[in-house]
């Protein structure tokens, strides 16, 4: 069974920076890897994607203020996150787009003045 571990999260004011990261039980090195959130009421979503080879993409709603990026090596994701906004608000998960391993408990981050 896969077991993914977020942290990193917090409470931030408007216009700041958390840097999320991931571990993972397994190696990581053939799986796309994706950073998800999901706000109270609100459906979970795909903010954040990175391929084995390092391509990246992002929903239009971070593109610009965050990034993702990978260690194989230490079988972590990290997501940076910059010029957060409130609408930003939501528990930040990680996961395989393209497996779906068993979710982690995730890591809360709170953007607000």
């Amino acid at each position: 069974q896969v077991q993914l571990v977020e942290s990193g999260g917090g409470s931030v004011q408007p216009g700041g920076s958390l840097r999320l990261s991931c571990v993972v039980s397994r190696t990581i090195f053939s799986n796309t890897m994706g950073w998800y959130r999901q706000a109270p009421g609100k459906q979970r979503e795909l903010v954040a994607r990175i391929t084995e080879r390092g391509s990246t993409n992002y929903a239009d709603s971070v593109k610009g203020r965050f990034t993702i990026s990978r260690d194989n090596a230490k079988n972590t994701v990290y997501l940076q996150m910059n010029s957060l906004k409130p609408e930003d608000t939501a528990v930040y998960s990680c996961n395989a787009p393209y497996a779906i391993w068993d979710w982690g408990q995730g890591t809360q981050v709170t953007v607000s003045s």
